[in-house]
């Protein structure tokens, strides 16, 4: 429990720049994470390394993505603390009700000493978990998660990590001549669901409730106007246990949407009709949680 604690703390408060491996199946991904706390700030920068390039650059809770083939950024709030390092997003000791802690074996990555510390879920809605801390700092170097069969379905871990020492130019944006780039601000407004009840998984609790404008299916690199036209309203509803995140996705029901799931690494997606509306239920959990959630949402006649 300490070392969680210490692991979360870490995450925030040190300043560290490091490269880490993304896997999911056949999947690879890399990207490079820079992370600087000046006086109650945090700034971060997170690059991807892989395929098309872009930036994320974060002072708080506020993020620019900085989008070179489109030329375009856009400005939004994060709405949970998911980028690796930092992954847990509660108090570690009400973890315990969900999940079995132990400690692990003593093992290095990208060169450190760590401490593996197990996290074993209770019950068959959330997954499990094995987290290599580092011995000196405590910061997460690498992450897996686990289904049912104990099998890792996906993973992340630092290949190389400095740790202090950090210069703040380093979290600046690479795109210094952003002249004529398009500029994006995601509208989220915190609103009031009355009419929806959605029950989730035991240990969830609701941490956000939003308003937004998400973007259609226009293809990137699309003119700003375009992107403007696929626009729609959805209301989101965030839940989480500290570890997995439940989003639903509340908007109007258009034709010829057929309802379905699909699963991509840890990712379940459940899109269905109900009524007037359609749903979008998102979540790092067992679909059999997903599937929990989606039959739970009810629409109360006003």
């Amino acid at each position: 429990m300490a070392q969680l604690q210490k692991m979360q703390s870490s995450a925030q408060h040190l300043n560290y720049s490091g490269s880490f491996v993304y896997q999911q199946a056949a999947l690879i991904r890399s990207s490079r994470v820079t992370h600087v706390v000046v006086g109650k700030n945090e700034l971060e920068k997170l690059e991807l390394l892989d395929g098309k390039p872009a930036e994320f650059i974060r002072s708080n809770d506020e993020v620019a993505s900085y989008l070179p083939q489109s030329r375009t950024i856009l400005m939004e709030k994060r709405v949970t603390r998911d980028v690796f390092p930092a992954i847990v997003d509660v108090r570690p000791q009400e973890l315990g009700a969900q999940y079995r802690l132990r400690a692990g074996s003593d093992e290095r990555v990208a060169g450190r000493d760590c401490q593996v510390v197990v996290l074993e879920p209770r019950d068959k809605l959330r997954y499990g978990y094995r987290f290599w801390t580092d011995k000196a700092t405590g910061l997460l170097l690498r992450a897996q998660t686990l289904d049912g069969q104990g099998e890792v379905i996906e993973q992340i871990a630092f290949t190389q990590i400095e740790i202090g020492g950090i210069d703040r130019a380093r979290v600046s944006p690479s795109y210094k001549d952003t002249h004529g780039w398009h500029i994006e601000k995601a509208v989220m407004t915190p609103i009031e669901l009355p009419q929806w009840q959605v029950t989730p998984p035991p240990g969830f609790r609701k941490i956000q409730q939003v308003r937004r404008l998400m973007a259609g299916s226009a293809a990137e690199g699309a003119a700003p106007a375009q992107n403007r036209a696929a626009e729609r309203e959805v209301s989101q509803i965030v839940f989480s246990d500290g570890l997995a995140a439940i989003s639903v996705f509340i908007e109007p029901g258009s034709p010829g949407r057929e309802e379905g799931s699909a699963q991509q690494g840890a990712m379940h997606i459940l899109g269905r009709p109900q009524g007037d509306y359609w749903l979008t239920v998102v979540g790092e959990v067992p679909a059999a949680a997903i599937r929990q959630v989606a039959d739970s949402i009810e629409l109360k006649s006003k």
